[in-house]
């Protein structure tokens, strides 16, 4: 039974390099042929290429244009939106090497030059399809090593998360301190439980001490206990969350916010591993391990005399920055889809999309209140969403108060419904185009494609709306 080839495309106006490729890998690929790019874009609409050579001078726009590798992330990014898998090779002659250097500086898998060589073009793909087994390879073992009910959790497209993710790898299994920082919101708890799921004390106690919501006068009581008749109203022993998390984690969320007091006895808990009762003499031995977190820069408070520097560096051994969610937008989708999942089999609705124009807002959002602010967002327009997908009418109003609206009409009573509605016709014609070229940077062909018309509908569309394509450029 034949053996299915593997398919590649090769996407350039000169048909002897389409010939050249088609004869190196004639018994390895399936190989096709583009002549521009926006050809090459249909066909993969149409199928699934392993690999794309793309030829630089169909990304390079005007002749003249000054191109960086920003300019190629964008010539780019609509093939990665298709397929965020393909392997993309640049191809370019020597004189213009420095053009195919950006597209990979851009994303682009590797670089080949003209002529074609042989040798060089099997190097290249034997490079990346390697690369691409060492990477399944090791996200693999990343995988192997979350707990199944937190994968949903740790999946994340943010290049600083998966900081964040290696350094839980990292710390998890050791006794360290750690700690955590990070604005309101940003998932501190979650990352301090993660922590501990993964710890050789993952089947003992995890307590979690909100620090902030404790009065300052039984903080004390609270992490340490008391004993009988230690101050009024202690009518008999408490056990203290540190006796409680024996062998466990205690996490301490905004450590900031604890008395000069607290933070004497709490510095003899991470040099001494003893403590002792409020009101008692009995030395206890501590064997929690500590995992603390503030929103507050504790270095700043140390030299303001706010806190203790010597309590400052025995917390901070394993330092965790967590970012906020307005530098990790690409994991918004990925939150809202765990998010409606939960909500799913916690109501039994089937609500499992997000319409395009809520998705949009989020990225344009700030998140001052970060994931717990989405999180809530979600949740109330959960509960108030008919369909099976969140619309817009389901989120406040203020989410989307910084976008322009899709057409601003004028109504005037004294005119005829027809030209009310051709008005209105004419004022989505004028915000639609103003919105594709400044998509496709003030290019014709590409907008006039884009919008499904010709080149000369589209000179007429500017035309009649006086929109000048050198503006979106």
């Amino acid at each position: 039974m034949p053996t299915t080839k593997n398919l590649l495309i090769v996407a350039t106006n000169n048909p002897s390099v389409v010939d050249s490729v088609k004869a190196c890998l004639a018994e390895d690929f399936e190989v096709d042929s583009a002549a521009d790019k926006e050809n090459c874009l249909h066909k993969l609409k149409q199928k699934r290429y392993e690999f794309i050579f793309i030829d630089v001078s169909l990304l390079m726009g005007i002749q003249g244009t000054k191109t960086n590798h920003d300019h190629y992330k964008n010539e780019l990014s609509p093939f990665w939106q298709l397929y965020p898998t393909a392997n993309i090779v640049a191809m370019s002659p020597l004189e213009t090497i420095r053009e195919a250097v950006h597209a990979v500086k851009a994303g682009a898998n590797n670089y080949i030059t003209f002529p074609i060589n042989p040798e060089e073009i099997h190097h290249v793909i034997d490079n990346i399809q390697q690369e691409k087994l060492k990477l399944s390879e090791l996200v693999y073992l990343r995988d192997r090593f979350w707990d199944k009910n937190v994968l949903d959790v740790t999946r994340t497209n943010s290049p600083l998360m998966k900081t964040v993710f290696d350094k839980v790898r990292s710390v998890a299994a050791t006794r360290t301190t750690v700690m955590l920082y990070g604005e309101t919101g940003t998932g501190k708890g979650v990352i301090a439980r993660l922590i501990h799921q993964h710890s050789n004390r993952k089947n003992n106690q995890f307590i979690s001490v909100h620090c902030g919501a404790i009065p300052e006068t039984l903080l004390e009581s609270e992490l340490f206990g008391h004993e009988k008749g230690a101050f009024t109203g202690a009518v008999k022993r408490k056990l203290g969350k540190f006796e409680i998390a024996q062998n466990g984690t205690i996490f301490l969320d905004e450590i900031g916010t604890i008395s000069p007091a607290a933070q004497v006895k709490l510095l003899q808990v991470l040099q001494d591993k003893t403590f002792q009762r409020v009101g008692g003499e009995e030395e206890i031995e501590a064997d929690a391990r500590v995992i603390a977190a503030s929103n507050m820069e504790l270095k700043e408070m140390c030299e303001e005399g706010k806190f203790r520097k010597d309590l400052y560096y025995r917390l901070n051994v394993f330092p965790i920055e967590i970012p906020p969610l307005r530098n990790r937008k690409d994991d918004i989708y990925l939150l809202v889809e765990n998010f409606l999942k939960n909500l799913n089999q916690l109501y039994l609705k089937e609500i499992t999309a997000i319409h395009p124009v809520v998705m949009e807002a989020f990225q344009s959002y700030d998140w001052p209140g970060n994931i717990r602010e989405l999180e809530n967002l979600i949740e109330r327009s959960y509960i108030l969403e008919i369909s099976s997908t969140l619309m817009p009418d389901s989120f406040p109003g203020e989410l989307f108060a910084g976008d322009e609206p899709v057409a601003q009409i004028t109504l005037n009573p004294s005119h005829t419904l027809s030209e009310v509605r051709s008005r209105g016709i004419e004022n989505i014609e004028r915000q639609y185009l103003k919105e594709i070229l400044t998509l496709n940077k003030g290019r014709i062909n590409r907008t006039a494609t884009h919008a499904g018309i010709s080149t000369r509908q589209l000179h007429k569309l500017l035309t009649k709306y006086g929109i000048k394509k050198e503006d979106f450029r």
